[in-house]
């Protein structure tokens, strides 16, 4: 990727915004066609934060892959068509894939654009109450993801507030009770019959991302955020970017460099600095300057709160935030693969299962054979009691990802498959060793677990290149490896506000509403505001 030369570097501009990821660009964009002199800083020697394609296999070296998020689901439409620019995406059918650890004949579900299949599966699979209850369920969601739309590009209200102003009035206890409540207890709602089905929603929604069991509060705001995909096309469902994740900062950096904003990367900021308690700019780590009397941390809000003097920041705003301060709970195993894997529990006639989401979950194999072992959600409360514990456990729960088979262009000359397991959940330290210690051990758990469902797995890894959460907080740069920044079980008013409480300070990342992920709602509702409070 481009960037501008480092000796032209400015001494002054309108506006610095600390941090290239998507959510700074999207800002980055809006305040530069705003009439704006705006200048990013990213640390990194690239831009886009963890929404980045990058050649990460020493092993494979021309080998392209989406290191850190995998998917766009969760970005407004609208936000797309104000900024004015096309992210071309690629449709998942089928989209997700849920197989059993068993030969020919075990049952598995392999969902895609086929609703009435999707339901005669789970029917077979599972019964037809289930059918009836997630027909309700979606229902509901269907009609909460409309409502809540216009919340996410716009400055947060309480949960109340939110549900009074934006929630159809039959919904709006249900939707308290969802953002306040847990995952676990939203599910035993619609009063679903099979336990791995109610695991299944519980963790590729509420759990996914967070340092969290299912029975935790806030957990069901993770459950909804998960579930407001809207972009065209998508019918709900996540979608893989053309060219990998990368392509999603790039689009934004091009249109924020047409604007006229200027970019530098390998530009890490170590303070802001204030006079007369109002922003004054930034002082980077070789010891140049640039004036600014408007600063915007697009950075993680604990990298904002350490760059600021002490002290400066409204008291209430940094015990809250010190509050809700969780670390990382993920591990991303990125792998390279010689072949493609072959599920034992699909028939050969089957759909292709690549492209989609791959559940493993923990309890699955109670399914199989004479269902022995943990029920499924025994198994998820299992796995929390070992991370909190600081213990690895021995059966996490993993997304398998491999997208290759959707989009040929980030396979190398040689034809090899990117892939990635994304692991959840892990503890941030071990209690009674390191993670450097722990994790090639770990990796090769993850390799047998997978070996269960697609046997020969791990004969076609050519390389293997892990990222336990200190490791994700040291590649990506983000605070406490935690991939939402602050926690999707703060949610709302909860979250970092855009408005420090410091004159000229601001913050437009993922730690802000409406969540964290790729959405790009944060940067584009902090550039609002950042325009309000100029006048403009």
């Amino acid at each position: 990727m481009t960037s501008d030369i480092v000796q032209e570097l400015p001494r002054r501009a309108d506006v610095v915004i600390v941090g290239a990821g998507h959510n700074g660009l999207v800002s980055a964009v809006l305040l530069a066609r705003a009439g704006l002199d705006v200048v990013v800083l990213e640390r990194a020697e690239t831009i886009g934060g963890a929404t980045r394609t990058e050649r990460p296999f020493p092993n494979v070296p021309g080998l392209r892959h989406s290191t850190g998020s995998y998917l766009l689901g969760l970005m407004p439409p609208e936000l797309i068509r104000t900024l004015d620019v096309e992210i071309p995406v690629l449709r998942r059918d089928p989209h997700y894939f849920l197989p059993t650890p068993g030969g020919a004949g075990s049952p598995y579900l392999l969902f895609g654009s086929d609703r009435a299949a999707t339901r005669s599966q789970m029917a077979s699979f599972f019964s037809p109450a289930d059918v009836g209850a997630d027909d309700a369920m979606q229902a509901e969601l269907a009609a909460l993801r409309e409502d809540l739309a216009p919340a996410w590009l716009a400055e947060p209200l309480s949960a109340e507030e939110t549900a009074e102003r934006y929630v159809r009035p039959a919904l709006r206890q249900h939707f308290v009770d969802l953002v306040r409540g847990s995952v676990a207890d939203y599910l035993a709602r619609f009063e679903f019959r099979s336990e791995l089905l109610v695991s299944m929603y519980a963790v590729t929604d509420g759990l996914s991302g967070l340092n969290a069991g299912p029975d935790d509060p806030g957990t069901g705001h993770n459950f909804l955020v998960h579930n407001m995909c809207r972009l065209p096309g998508a019918d709900g469902t996540w979608m893989i970017a053309a060219g990998g994740m990368g392509t999603v900062s790039r689009t934004f950096a091009d249109a924020a460099r047409a604007a006229g904003a200027k970019i530098f990367t390998g530009a890490p900021v170590t303070s802001i600095t204030l006079d007369g308690g109002a922003a004054s700019g930034v002082e980077l780590a070789d010891g140049r300057a640039v004036a600014a009397s408007v600063v915007l941390g697009a950075c993680d809000p604990y990298r904002l709160m350490e760059l600021m003097p002490d002290g400066a920041l409204p008291a209430p705003l940094t015990e809250r935030m010190t509050a809700v301060r969780r670390p990382g709970a993920t591990l991303k195993l990125n792998l390279a693969l010689t072949g493609l894997p072959r599920f034992s529990c699909l028939p050969a006639d089957a759909p292709s299962p690549f492209g989609s989401t791959i559940h493993l979950l923990p309890g699955s194999a109670s399914l199989v054979g004479g269902g022995t072992g943990e029920s499924p959600m025994a198994a998820l409360r299992a796995m929390w009691a070992d991370v909190r514990a600081g213990r690895l456990p021995a059966e996490p729960t993993i997304e398998w990802y491999l997208h290759t088979t959707v989009d040929p262009s980030l396979r190398d000359e040689a034809g090899h498959h990117s892939s990635a397991l994304f692991v959840q959940s892990v503890p941030y330290a071990l209690a009674d060793t390191t993670w450097e210690a722990a994790l090639p051990g770990y990796v090769a758990r993850l390799l047998e677990i997978c070996e269960r469902y697609a046997p020969g797995t791990a004969e076609l890894v050519a390389d293997a290149v892990p990222l336990a959460p200190p490791g994700i907080e040291a590649h990506f740069g983000i605070t406490g490896g935690h991939i939402h920044h602050v926690d999707n079980t703060v949610s709302f008013t909860d979250r970092m506000p855009y408005a420090t409480g410091v004159d000229g300070v601001y913050a437009g990342s993922a730690g802000c509403h409406p969540a964290g992920s790729v959405i790009g709602a944060p940067g584009h509702n902090a550039a609002r505001r950042i325009l309000r409070d100029l006048g403009r």
